[in-house]
């Protein structure tokens, strides 16, 4: 952290594509020394732009996944039972939770699905986040480095079994929306995470990627979806669809055998990443039958002259 935040920008962004704003923002606010929310649905990047910055600074990133099993024991840590039976309680037999030892590390403590955490858990952590400290029973006082960050992680679409932040935690967090990438940039991630953009398969990625893309994005925007795919689902599509063509014996120039293929590998790789709205009599298979429908019948046709 010792060099100009400039430079860190250009080398983590190097392992980001279409997030340069909300790494600029994400940078300014942890170098200042804030802790931090990214708002936003899954498959969004964020987990990589976190793991690009610690890596850079050389610092651990500590995963926490937000549940209602989370307890603050969980969260600080407990005394190892067997060695307490032996030894009593003392702070050589404490094994450290994911908060001490980010705290101890310098590390950055992530905690997904933040506001799926109990309330009284998020409340652990009010005075690590304002003293950069806190009193461990039996072990004393922990003083954190001072690369400790707290980083949490909101998807705002999916309020099923999520509590409210209270306003003593949200006041304590900066907030970061983090949205869909464009398609341009959906479609660089999906090149990149495949492999598939040079060399023997480029030609083939060609046409699968845009349309890969194409559908996926669809499904965040379909009527009868609460929540669609995220690139996740466009890059098993591409991936998928070209294993396919493969294993058949096809390629993407048969157009009729090419766009069964990909029906195939759409059901195979979104089905299970959208969420119907409860409210529809419909299934994930006959929404992706409608955008694959309209992506490869009804919109090809509107292009054609006359």
């Amino acid at each position: 952290m010792g060099e100009s935040l400039e430079a860190t920008r250009r080398r983590v962004a190097a392992h980001l594509v279409g997030r340069e704003r909300e790494l600029e923002l994400a940078l300014a606010a942890v170098s200042a020394g804030r802790d931090l929310v990214l708002e936003g649905p899954p498959g969004t990047s964020k987990t990589t732009m976190l793991k690009a910055i610690t890596e850079e600074w050389g610092i651990p990133l500590v995963f926490v996944e937000g549940n209602a099993d989370l307890t603050s024991g969980k969260l600080v840590g407990h005394h190892n039972p067997a060695r307490v039976l032996r030894e009593d309680y003392s702070a050589d037999n404490f094994v450290p939770g994911p908060l001490v030892e980010a705290m101890r590390r310098g590390g950055f403590l992530y905690i997904e699905e933040f506001n799926r955490a109990p309330e009284d858990t998020l409340n652990t952590l009010l005075t690590a986040m304002a003293d950069r400290s806190i009193e461990v029973p039996r072990v004393g006082r922990v003083e954190a480095l001072p690369t400790f960050r707290v980083i949490a992680s909101m998807n705002p679409f999916d309020n099923v079994g999520t509590t409210r932040l209270s306003t003593s935690v949200s006041d304590r967090l900066n907030r970061i929306v983090v949205g869909y990438q464009d398609a341009e940039a959906e479609r660089g991630i999906v090149a990149l995470r495949t492999g598939l953009g040079s060399g023997s398969g480029a030609a083939a990625a060609a046409r699968i990627i845009p349309d890969a893309v194409a559908v996926t994005r669809a499904t965040r925007e379909h009527p009868d979806v609460r929540q669609g795919s995220s690139v996740r689902g466009a890059i098993d599509c591409t991936l998928v669809t070209h294993e396919l063509l493969g294993l058949r014996g096809q390629d993407v120039d048969d157009e009729e055998a090419y766009r069964a293929t990909f029906f195939d590998a759409m059901l195979v790789s979104l089905s299970g990443r959208i969420h119907v709205d409860e409210a529809v009599e419909t299934t994930p298979e006959r929404v992706l039958r409608e955008i694959w429908e309209d992506h490869f019948v009804l919109e090809p046709a509107r292009a054609e002259p006359g």
